[in-house]
């Protein structure tokens, strides 16, 4: 069983920078894939980022050279930078966890967080 906390979300201004974070519980946090995806209103959920346990990364083409994800196994926590920033990155950011390859379907992940809020105005 994994549990995963969101951090970090706000309101920023196109342009700008957010960090996100996730933490994760448990006592096998390294063997897990951890992705980041995103909802916003009317919308499905879709991919953003995911890192594997052996530190491999996978990207949506809309967000390929501004955000970056990343993992500290030592404190079970998994971020993701968000630079340059877009209105349209607007969104809840759900962080997930699967046992297993890095994947880009929701459905595949096994363990969510409650996700966090990111505003950008124009």
């Amino acid at each position: 069983q994994v549990q995963l906390v969101e951090s970090g979300g706000g309101l920023v201004e196109a342009g700008g920078s957010l960090r996100l974070s996730c933490s994760a519980s448990g006592r096998t946090f390294s063997s897990y894939t951890m992705g980041w995806f995103r909802q916003a209103p009317g919308k499905e959920r879709e991919f953003v980022a995911a890192i594997s346990f052996t530190g491999y990364t996978s990207y949506a083409d809309s967000v390929k050279g501004r955000f970056a994800v990343s993992r500290d196994n030592a404190k079970n926590m998994v971020y993701l930078q968000m630079n340059s920033l877009k209105p349209e990155d607007t969104a809840i950011y759900y962080c997930a966890a699967r046992s297993s390859r890095t994947s880009r379907i929701y459905s595949e992940y096994d363990y969510w967080g409650q996700g966090t809020q990111v505003t950008v105005s124009s």
